[in-house]
């Protein structure tokens, strides 16, 4: 591994630090490398209004006794290019050139249309060497969230669901005072981990009348997402409890016979990533219409239904990202091409 890609991976671990917080910002991590090939300062973003990773970063090094004589032979990476506007906090790029730094080294440039390659001219202008590219591939896919909705217009579309070993999600008649689980707990609070991650969690309504389920992150220590449910008839009372005050709900007035319509909606509700949990005939709409990124198919390996509702079926081009077992539950990730 090179230098500056050794440094861009540190930046990638720093930046990972702010998943789940960061909303509507992406993640990004910054590190000062200084002549002697040595790190001297070190950050992230945290939370959309606070101080940005290259911010954060110098900062750090200056708190360590650090100044414009050390950064002007200094060289700053960053995994995601530095903004050049002005929104809740001051542009990063010039801060930078304020800082008086020799190089440079960024992962990917932002697709943010007051960014998309502002930031990197403004630095270049100031004489500042840039280098753009830098573990790349691997920069895309930490802020792929951010980057789907910037460049798709839409959000980034998790599947996720859990079926039996014989390939149903629920009994075919269900019993509300003692229902069944299929997973373990382990792969309960794995789930509610994965939805703090997420800005949304949708369902359709029939989830919301046979299971009343919270759609919170309750087995997590993280922030609940907004709760979306699709209602076109106007079905779902304040008595469910995805309706109380534990975490915002968006009710939309929309059927799974549209699901462009209801992609659409989240984008127009700034929504940039969201999980849809159910039922399997919301997911299998998503699926038929191929607007999906990745699927969670977890699978309680010691559950038998013999019959019940059909588990969702992937389609169209996909591959397996991986398999692992979590206690005695399978779960299998996937990734649309």
């Amino acid at each position: 591994m090179t230098t500056e890609k050794k440094y861009m991976q540190r930046c990638l671990q720093l930046a990972q630090n702010g998943l789940g917080t960061t909303y509507p910002n992406p993640l990004v991590g910054s590190v000062i490398v200084s002549e002697n090939d040595e790190i001297i300062g070190e950050g992230w973003h945290l939370k959309s209004g606070e101080p940005h990773a290259e911010v954060n970063a110098v900062r750090d090094a200056e708190k360590k006794g650090y100044d414009e004589d050390t950064f002007a032979k200094a060289t700053i990476y960053v995994n995601l290019e530095p903004c050049s506007h002005t929104g809740k906090t001051p542009p990063c790029a010039s801060m930078i050139v304020q800082k008086d730094f020799k190089k440079v080294v960024v992962g990917t440039l932002d697709p943010h249309d007051k960014v998309a390659g502002k930031g990197v001219a403004l630095l270049k202008e100031a004489g500042i060497e840039v280098v753009v590219g830098i573990l790349e591939n691997e920069c895309n896919e930490l802020n792929k969230r951010f980057f789907t909705f910037h460049r798709k217009q839409r959000p980034y579309i998790i599947l996720k669901w859990a079926e039996t070993s014989d390939g149903f999600i629920a009994p075919e008649t269900k019993n509300k005072q003692k229902p069944v689980w299929i997973t373990n707990p382990y792969s309960r609070q794995l789930s509610h981990q994965l939805r703090a991650q997420e800005n949304a969690i949708l369902v359709g309504a029939k989830t919301v009348i046979d299971d009343n389920p919270s759609l919170t992150c309750r087995d997590w220590n993280g922030e609940n997402p907004l709760r979306v449910v699709l209602d076109s008839r106007n079905s779902i009372t304040s008595d469910y409890q995805v309706m109380d005050d534990v975490a915002p709900t968006l009710k939309l007035a929309l059927s799974t016979s549209n699901i462009v319509e209801i992609v659409t909606e989240l984008y127009k509700n700034n929504i940039q990533s969201i999980i849809i949990e159910g039922g399997s005939t919301t997911i299998q709409s998503f699926i038929d219409a191929g607007l999906w990124d990745e699927a969670y198919q977890f699978m309680g390996t010691d559950v038998l239904f013999h019959q019940g509702l059909q588990a969702p079926v992937l389609s169209g081009d996909y591959s397996m990202l991986s398999r692992k077992m979590i206690a005695n539950d399978v779960l299998k990730i996937y990734r649309k091409k």
